[in-house]
């Protein structure tokens, strides 16, 4: 590929609109990966419990699976942006009552499980919604996969610095401080939310009935091979390949015997991989060729599991992380890409919506059988199959690549 320059690489940032997104979502997520990775180390400081640990992700997770496909139907028809602030409003209450809990020593393992309920089911409209607005606030089609991108970045970003925080925090103060200033950072997003000026023309709800819409929105995704095949791929990922990041509380304190700074380190190094892979994407100019990409990208990031749960050495164990946030991230992104390209402008939200449902719907499946595997056999043991799943799915999905040719201009 051509050097590109940096201005290219950044050439989203053109849009008065996207700047502003970028600035609050960037504060946002740095708050929400620190809530993150404060609930994961609360629950197994509690319990000791990997099952518990797996079930609580599942909980927080499980609603975008069934709920999704109708906030993708919802996303088609309203406001986007409208449903998006209302979503971070109640998400900031969320946050604000698991500190308040925290703080005071009255938390309980049921509230946790509460409230990451409570979550989920916010996050079920929100997310389709959010991922079908990249379109409403970038103005021309072909800058939309340099926008996806550098959404990846911002997430990745946030990953790396959330992570870090939050071990210093815990360590220093606890998780409650963590949760507190989660609840502080959606007023970011909130405040650039409602700058943000939408063109309403281009969300005019629907004549159609509800749930007809629904069913389009599933027949379109999965009697269209180029966009079956991507979701496919991003369930098998989901189900047995983010389930590592449920795992690393184990892994940082029972294998690598540290503590929530060894977590952070681990998760902070993970992001910065994702966050190199993010860049990489930004300076792709076409969507043609990604579908190569998603293959490879899924079959290093299976390969970085195999070779982590062999590891014992937190050096090594930093320096895989990087591979695997990397291969993660790149066949996330390039996927949703790939997705936003190909998708009809009417149909957006929901196709979107389905791809929430592959790639979180099925993640809660994924913790919880991990959880009850690392219980079972050992985290490193459940890593190392995670990993073989992961190249046998990058192995099938690139027997099929060739038929995204034809739709490629």
């Amino acid at each position: 590929m051509e050097i590109i320059n940096l201005k290219f690489i950044l050439r989203a940032f053109k849009y008065r609109n996207y700047r502003l997104y970028f600035a609050g979502q960037s504060i946002s997520l740095v708050g929400t990966w620190m809530q993150m990775i404060a609930v994961a180390w609360l629950v197994y400081r509690m319990t000791n419990s990997a099952v518990l640990l797996g079930a609580v992700a599942f909980i927080g997770q499980i609603p975008t699976l069934i709920l999704s496909p109708f906030a993708g139907v919802l996303a088609d028809r309203f406001n986007r942006r409208n449903m998006i602030i209302a979503a971070e409003i109640l998400s900031m209450l969320q946050a604000f009552i698991l500190a308040f809990l925290t703080l005071t020593n009255n938390i309980a393992v049921w509230h946790i499980f509460a409230l990451s309920l409570f979550l989920g089911l916010i996050s079920s409209f929100e997310i389709p919604s959010r991922q079908a607005f990249v379109v409403d606030i970038v103005e021309k089609r072909e800058d939309l996969g340099n926008a996806i991108a550098l959404n990846s970045s911002m997430f990745n970003g946030a990953r790396l610095v959330g992570p870090a925080m939050a071990g210093i925090i815990i360590a220093s103060f606890g998780e409650g401080i963590c949760f507190l200033l989660n609840g502080l950072s959606f007023l970011a997003v909130i405040f650039v939310l409602l700058m943000i000026k939408v063109d309403l023309k281009k969300i005019q709800p629907k004549k159609e009935h509800f749930l007809k819409g629904l069913k389009d929105g599933f027949s379109y995704a999965f009697g269209f091979a180029p966009i079956k095949y991507i979701l496919f791929l991003v369930s098998l990922v989901s189900l047995t390949g983010m389930s590592y990041a449920i795992l690393m509380p184990i892994f940082a304190k029972e294998i690598l015997k540290g503590g929530p700074m060894t977590l952070g380190f681990l998760m902070g190094a993970s992001g910065i991989g994702a966050l190199c892979g993010t860049i990489y994407l930004a300076a792709w100019r076409h969507p043609r060729g990604l579908e190569k990409i998603v293959s490879k990208a899924t079959f290093l990031f299976g390969a970085g599991l195999i070779a982590f749960s062999f590891s014992r050495h937190l050096w090594l164990c930093l320096l895989l992380m990087l591979f695997v946030g990397f291969g993660m991230i790149i066949q996330m992104a390039s996927g949703n890409t790939i997705l936003q390209a190909l998708t009809d402008d009417d149909k957006r939200g929901r196709v979107m919506s389905i791809f929430a449902m592959a790639f979180l719907g099925m993640s809660p499946f994924g913790s919880l059988l991990a959880g009850f595997l690392a219980s079972r056999i050992g985290a490193a043991n459940v890593l190392f199959l995670s990993g073989l799943s992961l190249m046998l799915g990058a192995f099938l999905f690139s027997r099929k690549d060739h038929c995204y040719e034809k739709y490629w201009q």
